[in-house]
């Protein structure tokens, strides 16, 4: 039934995808910066982190339409503000009800086609023509960007016998687990998903990914050594500022 309902979606949209970003949230990691503003307008080089998302997004010919997901009662109406004169951003007032209930009003927008969704908070260069590809080569029903690579931000040491032979400076380690990076390509189905659930507050990870996961339904897309930064609060863009710079220039 999958693979027929995946087949049916494929024929149906037009090669072009939308782009989805969350920007919704309290981003209490954020305080007090979050008190005033959402934390997609955390400045970045003088602009706020959500534009050099959107620039990076819309350097795809892939994506058609950018839809941004924010609570437009409260302090997302600040970004809405910002972009008040792009013909190809579209708003959608959030729903207060986890990462996944708020893709839920999305049904009447995003009809039988994939579609790529975009933590807000996250900063990356990603290929997404590349990230696409491997979504439609799997035939998945999910495709998730994820690392395997690390940069410490601690200098670690090697000792034997309680003696230390050598100290390392924040090593690229390699992780037993991949990283989740917060950039998907969703079939339009995840959302007819999300709909039949009872519970109000649904995590897209746990409470709908996970179950899909366990048969074989969601890919993973390596992003490999490419520089990707969570940037929970503005002491992340100092913490990380080596990082951010080289996404900036790929940007750029």
């Amino acid at each position: 039934m999958v693979d027929l309902a995946l087949e049916e979606e494929n024929k149906s949209h037009t090669g072009r995808l939308k782009a989805v970003i969350l920007a919704g949230g309290k981003g209490t990691r954020a305080r007090p910066f979050t008190d005033y503003f959402p934390k997609a307008m955390i400045p970045i080089n003088g602009k706020p982190m959500i534009v050099h998302t959107i620039k990076h997004i819309s350097s795809f010919d892939l994506i058609s339409e950018i839809i941004i997901v924010c609570d437009l009662k409260g302090f997302g109406g600040q970004i809405k503000n910002y972009f008040e004169k792009s013909k190809k951003i579209k708003f959608v007032q959030d729903s207060a009800s986890g990462t996944a209930g708020d893709l839920a009003h999305l049904s009447g927008i995003i009809k039988n086609e994939p579609f790529f969704l975009w933590f807000a908070d996250n900063l990356c260069a990603l290929d997404m023509k590349k990230m696409y590809k491997q979504y439609s080569d799997k035939k998945s029903l999910a495709c998730i960007a994820t690392r395997m690579f690390r940069k410490e931000e601690t200098g670690f040491a090697s000792v034997k016998n309680g003696i230390v032979e050598q100290f390392i400076e924040k090593p690229i380690i390699k992780m037993e687990n991949l990283e989740c990076t917060g950039i998907y390509v969703l079939s339009s189905k995840i959302l007819d998903i999300i709909k039949s659930k009872t519970k109000r507050n649904l995590n897209l990870s746990y409470d709908v990914l996970q179950e899909l996961s366990k048969k074989g339904m969601v890919s993973s897309f390596d992003i490999g050594k490419t520089p990707w930064v969570d940037v929970e609060s503005p002491v992340t863009i100092e913490r990380k500022s080596e990082d951010i710079k080289k996404i900036l220039c790929q940007i750029h």
